[in-house]
C-alpha cells in the first residue's frame, strides 16, 4: 500500500474516534452512498451516466410520530464549450411527529481534471417548506401553560417557505473519492410567527470511499466513511460492503452511539438496482420500536451519443 495511502488511513481512523455524537435537523439515509448528491453538489456528473435514485427510510417502526423520509434524485454530466459540468435534482420529504419538511434542490458543479482524477466544485440552491400540525398535549395542572399561552410556540397549523443554499467539493478516481460539503449555509430562518422562529443549522459533511480487489477478482471490498456535523454535534457512519461482480453487495456499518447497520442489495438488469437496509438500535430506543427499514432503486444508464444506451456498471459507491 502506498505511504500517502496508509496516512490517509490512519487521519480517517483518528477523525472517527475523535468526534462522536448526533445530527440536529438534516435527516440520515444508511445507504448514503448511493445518493451523495443529497447533500454534495460537488458529486453530481462525477459519472458520465445519468442516474435517478428513489429512497424511502422508515425510523423507529412502531413508534408514534417517528420519521419517515422519502427523496429522490437524478443526475447528469455535460459538456458546454469544451469542459465538463453537472446537474442535478433533488426532491425530499422528511415527516417527524407533526413537523413535516419538503424541499427541493437544484445542483451544479464544474468539473476539472486533478492528478489521476476529476474534480468537482458544486452549488446547489433550493425551497424548503416547513409546516407544522400541532396537537400539544398540555396536563391539566395549573403548573403548565397551554400553547396558546406562549408566544414563542405556535398554537396550530403553521407553514413556511426559505430558501436554501449549499457547496461542496468532490474528488474521484476509479478507485477511491473524497469530499467534503455544507448544506443550509445561509441558516435560514422559518418564520412560523414573528415570536416563533426556529432556523435551519449550517451542517458539514466529510465522506470517503475506496475500492479494494481482493484475491479473487470478482469479489472487492468498499469500506466508506460519513462524518457529519452541525458544529455542535457530530455523527460518524463507518463500515464497509463486499461486492460480488458489480451484481451483488451486502455490508455492516456503524454509526457510532446510534446504531449498527446491515445493508444488502443486488442489479436486477439493465442498471436497474434494488438495494435494503436496517438499522438495530444500538440505544435506549431498542426497547420502544422494531427497528429502521430503509428501501433503495436506482437506474443509471450510459450517456454514449454513438451508441444504443449500455448498462451502466460499477456504481456500488458512485
Amino acid at each position: 500500500m502506498p505511504a500517502h495511502m496508509k496516512r490517509i488511513i490512519i487521519l480517517v481512523f483518528f477523525t472517527c474516534f475523535a468526534f462522536t455524537g448526533y445530527p440536529q435537523q438534516d435527516p440520515q439515509f444508511s445507504q448514503s452512498m448511493f445518493n451523495i448528491m443529497m447533500f454534495n453538489p460537488g458529486y453530481v456528473g462525477s459519472k458520465n451516466a445519468i442516474c435517478a435514485t428513489a429512497m424511502n427510510r422508515q425510523q423507529w417502526m412502531g413508534f408514534e410520530g417517528a420519521p419517515v423520509t422519502s427523496a429522490f434524485t437524478v443526475n447528469t454530466p455535460f459538456r458546454l464549450f469544451g469542459t465538463d459540468h453537472g446537474a442535478g435534482l433533488h426532491i425530499l420529504n422528511d415527516e417527524v411527529g407533526f413537523e413535516s419538511n419538503l424541499s427541493i434542490n437544484a445542483s451544479y458543479a464544474f468539473r476539472m481534471d486533478a492528478g489521476n482524477g476529476k474534480l468537482g466544485m458544486g452549488m446547489g440552491f433550493g425551497l424548503i417548506n416547513s409546516s407544522l400540525d400541532a396537537e400539544w398535549f398540555v396536563p391539566a395542572t395549573d403548573s403548565h401553560t397551554s400553547a396558546s399561552g406562549d408566544p414563542s410556540i405556535p398554537a396550530g397549523n403553521e407553514s413556511a417557505l426559505t430558501m436554501d443554499f449549499s457547496a461542496g467539493l468532490f474528488y474521484y478516481t476509479d478507485e477511491m473519492y473524497v469530499g467534503f460539503s455544507s448544506t443550509h449555509i445561509n441558516e435560514a430562518t422559518v418564520e412560523y410567527s414573528p415570536s416563533a422562529r426556529p432556523f435551519l443549522s449550517r451542517h458539514y459533511y466529510l465522506t470517503a470511499g475506496y475500492s479494494i480487489y481482493l484475491n479473487n477478482p470478482s469479489y472487492k471490498a468498499l469500506p466508506t466513511l460519513l462524518i457529519q456535523s452541525d458544529g455542535v454535534m457530530t455523527q460518524v457512519n463507518l463500515g464497509s460492503m463486499i461486492d460480488y461482480d458489480d451484481k451483488l453487495w451486502g455490508g455492516i456499518f456503524y454509526r457510532f452511539g446510534s446504531a449498527v447497520v446491515g445493508t444488502i442489495g443486488l442489479e436486477l438488469f439493465n442498471g436497474i438496482n434494488i438495494g435494503y437496509s436496517y438499522d438495530f438500535s444500538t440505544t435506549a430506543m431498542v426497547r420502544h420500536n422494531k427497528g429502521t427499514h430503509e428501501f433503495m432503486l436506482r437506474y443509471c444508464f450510459d450517456l454514449g451519443m454513438d451508441r444504443s444506451p449500455q448498462r451502466y456498471r460499477s456504481i456500488r459507491i458512485l
